[in-house]
């Protein structure tokens, strides 16, 4: 079996592609929201993200098939005055679960991210994805909290 982990090239003949094919199959996902893209999404999120000096996706191939899916964006930390990586989407298509794609996917975030001086990484995950839970813990993920008794940090949103 050939296990192959790349930073994407949104202009590559393949990579739009399969970049879309399995943020496709994340949204279908019942983690994801159960409903597939939208053909607005699928036909601009590359040429977005493109767009985007911050944006990174991380693309993860099981003999040459598009087998796992990080898009990331660059955000930056004023308390530690640095540069952060947030982690937007994590997918693994559920036929190559348990191959390891989603801790070797995050060692090349978190290797560009040094890189890039950043300060840490973030990301937000559902409390009854114990999957993905699991996973990130084993990666060294933690709650964000600043002080116990004040409790742990939310996500919150405002649709527009």
């Amino acid at each position: 079996m050939s296990i192959k982990i790349v930073q994407a090239n949104y202009n590559d003949p393949q990579h739009p592609t399969h970049i879309i094919e399995l943020l496709d199959c994340y949204a279908t996902d019942p983690m994801g929201g159960n409903e597939a893209l939208s053909d607005y999404v699928a036909q601009n999120l590359v040429y977005e993200l493109s767009q985007r000096k911050n944006a990174l996706s991380i693309l993860a191939y099981v003999n040459e098939q598009p087998a796992g899916l990080v898009n990331c964006f660059e955000g930056f930390s004023t308390f530690k005055c640095k540069p952060l990586m947030n982690i937007h989407d994590m997918i693994v298509a559920t036929e190559f679960r348990g191959l390891g794609l989603s801790t070797k996917m995050l060692k090349m975030v978190e290797e560009i991210a040094i890189e890039r001086n950043c300060c840490k990484l973030t990301l937000e995950v559902l409390d009854k994805n114990y999957v993905a839970i699991n996973s990130y813990k084993k990666f060294g993920f933690q709650h964000y909290q600043l002080d116990p008794v004040m409790g742990k940090a939310e996500f919150w949103e405002k649709v527009l």
